[in-house]
């Protein structure tokens, strides 16, 4: 599924968290936020073509989730923060070359997008923990598609990219580092010396070095590879759809790094060689996360919402795009008691005209405005529908409704860490798990009440702009 996904080591954040995040750009799909307890866990899991059946352990840890409000396709979960405070968002649809997908061509009954949250989340306790699960599963049952799968915890980040029908490879982000992923193979760098020793930050299937060796995938092979180059692609496709986002992101966070701009950019939109990982210049908030995975070039020529006329204008792949389902910040916190560790920012629909609410996920439940969206459109009391709802509109009026979606989106964000570090103080001085709750119900009613306020003035700003609108002025 075409999406965007940033990773952030811990001392790469501003609060010394780590963070990964992810776009969920699917086809529209309604989507809702649930916790998923440990008694609705299936045994046995088929997916939705009953290609595939995998028995799972029996030990289950509660998780959060954000699925299909209907199962007509499967359950894609797309991410979620389990009760031992570990984090995972899958998955970032990546891309390969005819050379690696005829060594180890797909299987179409494997397992891909639609399970893997549901089948690794619950029964992980660590982020490595969660590569060597899911690693596992792709060499037994291989996979329908090429995909990259992040995983947190409180100390480590760590991002797995499947290779071909089979095999794998995972690198632990560095402490300091962010990652910046679009929707390509985008590992640059790899260790097989750590991989097939210790393992501390580079982790592969078994046979890796010797699948690249049998098929001539490149005639140079040593302990330390460029994966990209080896496994992924530089198509034309790939110069408008993911580069640029890649471009932008970098550009964002290391502004004074390269050279982003001009004739003499380091690199340009369309470069295959932006790196994976950076330190960035200033550390990152998950407020700064949210900003990039909304982005749409602002601030360049590419800018589909620019003024005048210049034929750039559009002509890349937004970050930020109309078709987004869902997007959650995974923040784990570690200067916090365990039971408010795990924190999901959680935001529905077009990133570029919503916004992003803080819940503890250490609860049974969540308020009905996140949890109860229904497949009929209810703009007012789910946050889904009022969010899209609000793209749409903010969208037809930009220039007049851009200055409501900005007070709205810092507003509300505004609120909702006042509400976070209001509960986070309460929780410390009585680890009372019911104000976990309550908390969460106080940002339902803020999201609730500031997003009607919003619609009703961007409503307003659209109507104004009707084509069929007249006026005529009688003295």
């Amino acid at each position: 599924m075409p999406c965007t996904t940033i990773l952030v080591g811990k001392k790469a954040s501003v609060d010394g968290s780590t963070m990964i995040a992810r776009n969920d750009d699917g086809r529209f799909d309604t989507k809702k936020l649930i916790v998923v307890d440990p008694s609705k866990q299936p045994k046995i899991y088929k997916n939705k073509s009953k290609l595939l059946t995998v028995e799972l352990p029996d030990n289950p840890m509660r998780y959060t989730s954000t699925p299909n409000v209907t199962a007509k396709a499967g359950v894609w979960p797309a991410n979620g923060i389990n009760s031992a405070n570990v984090g995972m968002t899958a998955t970032e649809t990546t891309t390969s070359n005819p050379r690696v997908m005829g060594a180890d061509p797909y299987v179409k009954e494997g397992i891909g997008e639609e399970d893997l949250v549901l089948l690794v989340l619950p029964y992980i306790h660590s982020a490595r923990e969660g590569v060597l699960r899911l690693g596992a599963l792709l060499e037994q049952y291989g996979t329908y598609e090429s995909n990259g799968i992040a995983f947190n915890d409180e100390n480590e980040v760590w991002w797995l990219e499947s290779i071909g029908g089979h095999h794998w490879m995972a690198r632990r982000v560095k402490d300091e580092e962010y990652v910046i992923m679009p929707n390509q193979f985008g590992l640059d760098r790899f260790d097989f010396k750590d991989a097939f020793g210790d393992g501390k930050e580079n982790l592969c299937s078994k046979d890796l070095m010797d699948f690249i060796k049998k098929y001539r995938l490149s005639d140079e092979i040593s302990d330390e590879i460029n994966p990209r180059l080896i496994f992924g692609s530089h198509t034309d496709a790939d110069h408008v759809y993911n580069t640029p986002r890649g471009w932008y992101m970098a550009r964002y966070f290391n502004p004074r790094t390269y050279y982003w701009d001009g004739e003499n950019a380091d690199y340009t939109p369309e470069s295959d060689d932006i790196p994976w990982a950076l330190v960035p210049e200033r550390k990152i908030s998950p407020e700064e996360v949210k900003y990039i995975l909304s982005s749409y070039y602002q601030g360049t020529p590419y800018n589909p919402y620019g003024r005048g006329n210049d034929p750039r204008k559009g002509i890349y792949r937004s970050i930020g795009i109309n078709r987004t389902s869902v997007m959650a910040v995974l923040q784990i916190r570690s200067w916090v008691p365990d039971a408010i560790k795990g924190v999901e920012w959680i935001c529905f629909a077009s990133n570029a005209f919503n916004s992003m609410f803080p819940l503890y996920v250490n609860v049974p439940s969540f308020p009905k405005y996140f949890s109860g969206t229904t497949e009929e459109m209810d703009i007012t009391r789910n946050l889904y529908w009022g969010s899209r709802y609000l793209g749409v509109l903010a969208d037809v009026s930009y220039g007049t409704s851009i200055i409501h979606i900005e007070r709205y989106q810092s507003s509300t964000m505004n609120q909702g860490r006042a509400i976070l570090n209001h509960y986070d103080a309460l929780f410390a001085e009585s680890n009372d798990l019911v104000l976990l709750e309550k908390a969460n119900k106080e940002v339902a009613e803020m999201a609730q009440k500031e997003t009607k306020k919003t619609l009703r003035l961007v409503l307003q700003e659209a109507s104004n702009g009707m084509k069929n609108g007249f006026h005529r002025f009688d003295n």
